[in-house]
């Protein structure tokens, strides 16, 4: 199986990068266009991502300000229960981030495209974050 793993560091404690991560409102600021649900512990939360595109992900990890991950259940069929998660450590108020999205069936053209994708979200999410920057949906992957 292919995975995707990226580890990076946001100026700010880890609070606040677990809620861009887990909450609806957090992720429509750098990923979704209308996330939907409550992060808790086998909860499902809808990621939508414009007409048509209404994914389902059951939260599987949910550590408060440490961990937290979605098993997708409802997605492309390339991301049919792959994992989407991280792992936060804060330091002196500083967070860092180990993302990974795992269990991809293989490394075939999607999974290269979100190999470029997932680090260009991540990116808005720190810049969110650390500094309040708000990027349209249909201009994430423009900036």
């Amino acid at each position: 199986m292919a995975d995707i793993v990226c580890d990076f560091l946001v100026n700010a404690p880890a609070a606040r990068v677990y809620r861009a991560f887990s909450t609806s409102a957090g992720l429509d600021t750098w990923w979704t266009k209308t996330a939907r649900g409550q992060p808790a512990l086998n909860a499902e939360l809808t990621l939508g991502f414009g007409p048509g595109y209404d994914w389902r992900g059951i939260v599987t990890r949910y550590t408060p300000d440490s961990e937290f991950e979605l098993r997708m259940t409802d997605a492309h069929e390339d991301w049919m229960n792959t994992r989407v998660g991280a792992t936060l450590t804060e330091t002196d108020g500083k967070t860092s981030v180990h993302f990974y999205h795992t269990g991809w069936p293989t490394d075939n053209e999607h999974w290269r495209i979100s190999c470029y994708c997932w680090p260009m979200y991540l990116r808005l999410l720190r810049r969110n974050v650390e500094h309040g920057e708000l990027v349209a949906y249909e201009q994430r992957l423009d900036v």
